[in-house]
């Protein structure tokens, strides 16, 4: 692990942690929610309007950084802290959500994944070790190994073969880390523009106990830096999801960050928080914000609909961020319907506080030792949402 990669628990209320997660750019206060800057922007945001919701921590794309603008040349401007001007901690995917994504547009085999660019039909490849190469050209402070993301559903022979392969990945990839890191023999053409970036495993599994518990031994074998759980939220029960979090979480190492990947609704994130898990990412508050769909504490808002056309009340009468203490939801429905950038803007500024707020209350729940309480009265609240 690098020396400047460090994580302790400093709170616990039951199996929730509140804790800080040291990187080489800073410190991260955990539970921490991750928005995604997919090609090293959050759409519709500055960077100042995100360290002004509270961002402490940015996701970034392996896959769309690789295709565009390249990660030769990002590192060839210092790495992406200084080509995106981000001068807070950033975790980079692996593409391997993205390479479920593309379906029949990719081929996956042993050696890796092979696919056509989107932008101009180019041919690429993704495998263990050009993932890690590129993420170690980016700079990110944390990168991610990478997996194949099972689809959901899929048989419990189809999930077996999936995570084995991504073990044997997982091998190749922390091998590929550690050569490049300690500059052995054939890492001399990587350009690494972070020394103390650090290797998240993967644990996958699909939705079969069994072969989650067998993927998060052998992932924990490998010996990465810290622990994701992959492969969930795909379509498979909320009960079911919470369950294999649960069962995983009970296994990972107690000193370690544990990170539950693109989940969820805020009730996922209290109800994960609940189970242990100290980091997450979705693309569900800024994709909602710009199709018009505003999480508040009285339920979701659509804000297309008619019945806001002269609605003068902010989005969350309850809500502090710069979007509820400067306009209405008419002036909102307004910019959306005439297809107005500021609409983005300001209803992303809003779902993402949403989120980061709930972040802050639950960690001052566990400080407080009133966790438990929080969680109840959040999911009272929700059951009476619209």
């Amino acid at each position: 692990m690098s020396e400047t990669f460090e994580f302790k628990v400093t709170n616990r209320d039951g199996t929730a942690r509140r804790g800080e997660m040291t990187t080489a750019h800073g410190v991260v206060a955990t539970p921490a929610f991750l928005p995604v800057g997919t090609r090293g922007a959050v759409k519709a945001l500055t960077h100042r309007d995100l360290l002004d919701v509270g961002t402490e921590i940015l996701l970034a794309n392996t896959y769309h950084l690789h295709l565009r603008p390249g990660d030769d040349f990002v590192a060839r401007c210092g790495g992406l802290h200084r080509f995106i001007g981000w001068s807070r901690p950033i975790l980079t995917d692996s593409g391997g959500y993205q390479l479920l994504s593309l379906g029949s547009m990719r081929t996956i085999d042993e050696e890796g994944a092979r696919f056509r660019s989107y932008l101009d039909g180019s041919n690429h490849s993704l495998t263990p070790e050009n993932a890690t190469e590129i993420q170690l050209r980016l700079g990110s402070d944390i990168a991610m190994v990478l997996d194949e993301c099972t689809a959901y559903p899929a048989t419990i022979d189809e999930a077996r073969i999936s995570m084995e392969r991504t073990l044997r990945w997982a091998r190749r990839g922390r091998d590929r880390f550690l050569s490049v890191k300690n500059r052995c023999q054939g890492a001399a053409d990587v350009l690494v523009t972070n020394p103390s970036q650090v290797q998240f495993g993967i644990v996958q599994g699909g939705v079969y106990p069994k072969l989650r518990e067998i993927s998060t031994h052998e992932t924990l074998e490998v010996g990465f830096d810290a622990y994701a759980i992959g492969g969930l939220g795909l379509g498979e029960p909320a009960e079911m999801t919470y369950d294999l979090v649960a069962q995983t979480a009970d296994i990972l190492p107690v000193d370690l960050p544990r990170y539950l990947m693109g989940s969820g609704t805020p009730e996922d994130l209290v109800e994960a928080v609940a189970r242990g898990i100290d980091l997450f990412d979705c693309v569900l508050p800024t994709r909602n914000a710009r199709n018009g769909q505003l999480f508040t504490r009285q339920g979701r808002l659509v804000i297309k609909h008619s019945r806001y056309a002269d609605d003068q009340l902010p989005p969350d009468p309850s809500c502090g961020c710069y979007t509820c203490r400067h306009f209405s939801r008419a002036y909102l429905r307004h910019l959306f319907m005439n297809r107005e950038m500021t609409a983005a803007t300001l209803n992303t500024l809003h779902n993402l506080w949403f989120y980061l707020d709930t972040m802050r209350q639950i960690r001052e729940a566990i400080v407080s030792g009133t966790f438990g309480r929080f969680r109840q009265a959040y999911h009272q609240i929700s059951s009476r949402r619209p």
